[in-house]
């Protein structure tokens, strides 16, 4: 299946311990880049979010994050004290009561709020990560189901110009006699306008010569076996967008020496006409996986 590179794909799940969203955005790159944003509490499935999303995405540029909601329910805790640095706290603020000689009382609260003097309580992230991670799969199968989506939509619109090409190809084609039997009418007319005698052996040679240099029947060719291996490779199950760009450029090439060796309005117009639904394939290509 061929898969474009632009899409976009959110999953949010409520857990006991709160809410998990990943969002997943994609646009074309030549390599597979992967830009990730995590809570800082989950830091640590880092790496093995960018293996996950590696093993199902071969190129694009990746943008990855993940929001976490934690349960807004307040369980009741035993709340835990370090007395030692509450009575460290209390002594200081009596020492320097007695320095400057007065002033407000220290309040309860006021020791509860210096650092160190309540104990926070480590939080297990372990289910959370692992719950994360889970969850990931089901994101990348939605990223992927639009990638797909995009990709039979594109791949459909290649094949069409890849139509029009073999018709211009055919019609080139079939015009070759009748360019070469206007190559030799045009010289005939312009020596009988010039009224001079001319050798006509020494004629046929020079018309075969400008015929030879004039003939399109292998640019005509390798058009038509481009055009047929990128119908194959549009078959294919692969990430193929590098060798579809590679096929654009060797089209290009021949349409440009087509377009050279043209010897009427007829094929010029040809070249013209395959080079602008070739540079439309090309860019369809750049966004192919």
């Amino acid at each position: 299946m061929i898969r474009s590179m632009t899409a976009f794909a959110r999953v949010e799940r409520k857990h006991d311990f709160g809410t998990l969203t990943w969002e997943l955005r994609s646009v074309n790159h030549r390599y597979l880049d992967i830009g990730l944003r995590l809570p800082e509490d989950l830091r640590g499935i880092d790496q093995a979010v960018r293996e996950k999303i590696s093993i199902r995405c071969k190129r694009g540029k990746i943008d990855c994050s993940l929001r976490y909601k934690a349960e807004t329910a307040v369980k009741s805790e035993k709340i835990q004290l370090d007395l030692d640095t509450a009575r460290s706290v209390v002594e200081a603020c009596r020492q320097i009561e007695a320095i400057i000689g007065g002033g407000q009382r220290l309040r309860a609260v006021d020791v509860l709020q210096w650092p160190g003097v309540v104990k926070e309580t480590e939080k297990d992230y372990t289910p959370i990560e692992a719950a994360a991670i889970e969850q990931l799969g089901p994101s990348l199968d939605e990223l992927m189901a639009t990638r797909g989506r995009e990709g039979e939509r594109t791949a459909a619109q290649l094949l069409e110009r890849c139509d029009a090409i073999s018709a211009i190809v055919a019609e080139v084609r079939i015009r070759r006699p009748e360019v070469l039997d206007y190559i030799r009418n045009k010289v005939e007319t312009k020596l009988a306008e010039m009224q001079v005698n001319v050798d006509r052996e020494r004629l046929e040679q020079e018309l075969v010569i400008v015929a030879q240099r004039m003939d399109v029947a292998e640019e005509l060719d390798r058009l038509g076996t481009h055009i047929a291996e990128m119908r194959n490779v549009l078959k294919s199950n692969e990430p193929v967008g590098r060798r579809l760009d590679f096929l654009m450029q060797e089209l290009n090439r021949e349409a440009n020496t087509l377009g050279s060796k043209s010897a009427d309005a007829q094929t010029t117009k040809a070249a013209v006409d395959l080079k602008v639904l070739i540079e439309q394939m090309r860019e369809q290509v750049q966004n192919i996986e």
